[in-house]
């Protein structure tokens, strides 16, 4: 397989790569953060980028590192003494305020080849003889990391590698990071995303800076999906059902999320007495999971237990990803009581999702057994 055609593992389908993604919605703060430390000369050498997953974490580390390699390692901010010849010292250059540059700067554009020498991506990479993805990021790769650093840079500029995500190195892989962290290059900067940093090795997290950005509003979340090709005309109903994530909403967007969330809502409104000929139809509709339908319709009915969970808890949730499901929730789960029996019901059929799928069941027997369950929660709390 040609490198033009291997799949990109840190890359949403039907949305640009993050390299390609030079604008970032709804996570100044996370940028304010970074430029303040780069301005007051306390630029850590790792730096960790949390939160969940799709909300901008890889555009971000992508600017960081375009801004770094198009900024001269140590710009002259305070110079002292008198020029060249006795000439008047120069002004200082002004301190950045944006990781902006120019779309037409030298390394901007190189970013944008996947030609820039001093910036390093590590990811899952090809398995050529299973001809597929690896499903963890190896010690191999990370040696290859390791070389990268040890070849100076012509110019004595800096060295940048962007993990993608740092949730997916296996355990060795792990620990050959972590020796690189302790012992970093000159002018050597990592810049770890990760969705899960609970997940990662203390030492690891310990020796890194971390920014936390957080999901997406509504208005970003419109924003950031008419960037990606994806406007859609209801972002609010979207942004709750993905959680405030561009990544997820695109997901969504590309396999009509909204209208199968729908039809879940539609479904589960004949509660505790289950429309069987309208749950036959939903689980026809995952096909044979070998197109991302199974896979959403997993999430979405995780979703939905949740999101009726919280309602037992903390009331209607707004805004509505359906009309009509405030008035669901509030039927099907009333109180705390409730709220905990449907907690537990997620949490088990989360499980037998994994397991599930785990062994290669159907998934349309799959779906359609969920479903039951559910309909068996609800009987049970209706008959309280």
């Amino acid at each position: 397989m040609t490198d033009d055609a291997i799949p990109e593992p840190d890359r949403v389908e039907g949305a640009p790569h993050p390299r390609h993604t030079t604008t970032l919605y709804g996570q100044a703060a996370a940028e304010a953060a970074f430029l303040e430390a780069y301005r007051a000369g306390r630029l850590h050498h790792g730096w960790l980028l949390t939160g969940p997953r799709g909300i901008g974490k890889a555009t971000l580390a992508w600017r960081i590192a375009r801004f770094l390699l198009a900024t001269p390692l140590n710009p002259p901010l305070n110079p002292s003494g008198p020029g060249l010849f006795g000439d008047p010292a120069p002004a200082p250059a002004p301190a950045p305020d944006t990781l902006d540059i120019p779309a037409d700067h030298p390394v901007a554009r190189r970013i944008q080849s996947g030609a820039e020498p001093g910036l390093f991506l590590l990811r899952r990479a090809w398995d050529e003889d299973k001809k597929r993805l690896k499903t963890v990021i190896t010690v191999d790769e990370v040696r290859r990391l390791k070389s990268f650093f040890q070849f100076s840079a012509a110019d004595g500029g800096r060295r940048i590698a962007i993990v993608d995500a740092a949730d997916e190195m296996n355990p060795s892989a792990a620990n050959a990071l972590l020796k690189v962290l302790e012992e970093p290059p000159a002018g050597a900067l990592l810049v770890l995303v990760s969705h899960q940093p609970s997940g990662l090795l203390p030492t690891i997290r310990s020796r890194c800076r971390e920014l936390r950005l957080g999901s997406l509003g509504p208005d970003d979340l419109a924003r950031a999906l008419s960037a990606a090709g994806s406007a859609t005309d209801d972002p609010a109903a979207l942004g709750a059902l993905s959680g405030g994530s561009a990544g997820e909403a695109i997901r969504l967007a590309n396999l009509d999320g909204l209208a199968t969330y729908g039809a879940i809502i539609d479904l589960f409104a004949t509660l505790p007495r289950l429309d069987r000929t309208a749950a036959l139809r939903l689980t026809d509709a995952v096909g044979r999971g070998n197109d991302g339908r199974f896979d959403q319709i997993l999430t979405l009915l995780d979703r939905f237990l949740a999101r009726l969970a919280r309602t037992g808890v903390l009331g209607a949730t707004r805004p509505e990803a359906r009309v009509g499901e405030a008035a669901l929730f509030a039927r099907l789960c009333p109180d705390a009581s409730s709220a905990r029996t449907w907690a537990a019901t997620q949490q088990s059929l989360g499980a037998r999702a994994r397991q599930g799928k785990a062994v290669n069941l159907d998934p349309g027997a799959l779906v359609l057994d969920m479903i039951l369950r559910i309909d068996q929660t609800a009987g049970q709390l209706a008959r309280r």
